[in-house]
């Protein structure tokens, strides 16, 4: 049969700076055109859509290598990490 991964990285987002939606989306998009400039990936805003100030974000990747898919998502992470600082709060990385 078919060996398919597929991963999710799921970023928690607090911007303590932002003051409308329309400085999250800012923040954001500018995230998700650099993760999605960089990797084969999906990115979604999960949750906290009407809140100015977090956000839940989900990658989601595929591959036929369950170890090259972690470590895909881990350079992911650490992409956020550059692009977001101490705005990321939390994480959590899946392997479904």
């Amino acid at each position: 049969g078919l060996g398919m991964a597929i991963g999710l990285l799921t970023l928690e987002i607090y911007i303590p700076d932002s003051r409308s939606l329309k400085d999250k989306r800012q923040v954001l998009r500018s995230l998700k055109d650099r993760l999605r400039g960089r990797f084969n990936i999906a990115v979604a805003e999960l949750d906290h859509q009407e809140s100015w100030q977090r956000s839940q974000i989900g990658i989601v990747s595929l591959s036929n290598d369950a170890a090259h898919l972690e470590q895909s998502l881990r350079a992911v992470l650490n992409e956020a990490e550059e692009v977001l600082g101490r705005d990321l709060a939390g994480h959590d990385l899946e392997m479904l």
